[in-house]
């Protein structure tokens, strides 16, 4: 007998997991749980993703539904850890707590580096795993070094195909297989939880402002995610949209619409803020409005309108995201980098097309490996030349903007060495002269 456990922190997580179950992704198991968590700075604030639109009817797709956070609390499911000592009795507790006898499993996580997938793959050492990425974040690096009793198990990467043509990076290290959940299984089960009685604004083709959080989540104060929300209102304003409806990120109860409100007034264009009681996923919205424009941020749900409805979209403050990232190796890069270079900007003063396709596929690849090098250049070293490659033959005023000149300098690439120089970028004598200064000058502090 086996038992997959599938686990899941957000809705769109569970649609993704269920349109590939749907598409036979996965062999058929004697069980399926499914183990959902609530994650962030404060996770006793938010609603559990069961309580979100549809829910019953993906939970069809599961034998089991069971909450990590309670099977850890007090702990916080973002920062818990078992000690290596204690993974087998951590094992122990939960194979009887969840009822899962001595039987064979296998794990469907998230990227195994972080939060519950990282605890999971330590608590149940030498069970195969696959992993997901519901985002964007699939088209870059590994947050962090795994350990390779854990990256060795890994067998495929499961992501939906938001950018076509380009290959995934995440968890290359390790050389898995990326697998594309078909974009047609996704959509049936969007379109299943938007055929559910829900509802909705009854605005016709409205210009959709996505919110998302960002400054709960660190990455920008909270001064400027109101202006980057007031900015969302003046471009649709600017494309000729008078009907704007605003989704607030159902996971961040402490968003006020207020910068929003106001701005649609001064402008003098219609605003609806979605109120509803239980979260409804982004993907639905979309679906069920289909909307004449859909502005955002980097959510998959604005890669995913554009990829999978062929809808107007348009970007905001990837520039200023771009620049107030830190460290270089938020994890959040990847999908600003992408959002920036692939989609149409919501200030850019023209309708934006269904989607804004980059000069070339070789060259979004090449973009894509010199960021991701650059963000964790110990886990993707194999990247260098990649990234050499392009910086020497691209990098100018236009995409200086996706990296930071000390960042090239301190891994000796392309941009900040003169080209009559060039040739000690690739002397590894130098290199390591250049790493021990840099770690004698960190001792100092």
């Amino acid at each position: 007998m086996t038992i997959r456990i599938f686990h899941a922190s957000s809705p769109g997580a569970v649609v993704l997991l269920a349109a590939a179950i749907d598409a036979g992704c996965f062999t058929e198991p004697d069980r399926r749980i499914l183990l959902l968590s609530r994650t962030g700075p404060a996770p006793e604030t938010v609603a559990d993703v069961s309580e979100s639109v549809g829910f019953e009817r993906l939970r069809t797709r599961f034998d089991a539904v069971l909450s990590w956070n309670d099977a850890i609390a007090p702990f916080h499911p973002d920062g818990w850890n078992p000690r290596a000592d204690d993974a087998p009795l951590w094992e122990r507790h939960f194979r009887r707590a969840w009822g899962l006898g001595e039987e064979e499993l296998e794990l469907v996580v998230g990227s195994p580096h972080a939060g519950p997938a990282r605890a999971l793959t330590q608590v149940f050492a030498g069970t195969p795993v696959d992993v997901y990425a519901e985002g964007p974040g699939a088209y870059g690096p590994t947050g962090e070094k795994i350990p390779p009793l854990t990256g060795t198990r890994v067998r495929r990467l499961l992501h939906p195909d938001l950018v076509a043509g380009v290959r995934p990076l995440l968890l290359g290290e390790y050389g898995v297989e990326p697998r594309t959940v078909p974009a047609e299984a996704i959509t049936k089960v969007v379109a299943e939880l938007a055929d559910l009685d829900v509802a909705l604004p009854a605005v016709e083709e409205p210009a959709l402002l996505l919110g998302q959080e960002l400054a709960g989540a660190g990455l920008i104060p909270a001064a400027d995610e109101a202006e980057l929300r007031r900015e969302m209102v003046r471009g649709a304003a600017a494309l000729g949209h008078t009907r704007l409806v605003y989704a607030p990120d159902p996971y961040a109860p402490w968003e006020s619409p207020a910068p929003v409100r106001a701005e649609a007034e001064r402008l003098g264009v219609e605003l609806t803020v979605l109120d509803s009681p239980l979260p409804v996923p982004a993907e639905v919205l979309v679906h069920r409005l289909r909307p004449a424009l859909v502005v955002g941020c980097t959510s998959a749900a604005l890669f995913g309108a554009a990829r999978f409805h062929g809808l107007p979209v348009a970007a905001v403050g990837t520039g200023l995201l771009l620049e107030r990232l830190t460290p270089y190796e938020n994890p959040e890069r990847t999908a600003v980098t992408l959002a920036d270079a692939v989609l149409p900007g919501v200030g850019d003063g023209e309708a934006p097309a269904a989607r804004q396709e980059p000069s070339t596929g070789a060259e979004l690849d090449g973009l894509l490996a010199a960021v991701a090098f650059a963000m964790r250049p110990k886990v993707r070293a194999d990247l260098r030349p990649a990234a050499e490659h392009y910086l020497a033959a691209h990098l100018d005023s236009r995409t200086w903007r996706y990296f930071k000149r000390r960042r090239l300098a301190s891994l000796a690439l392309p941009g900040v060495v003169p080209a009559r120089l060039a040739f000690l970028r690739s002397n590894p004598a130098l290199r390591r002269v250049v790493r021990r200064a840099r770690a004698l000058r960190g001792g100092r502090g």
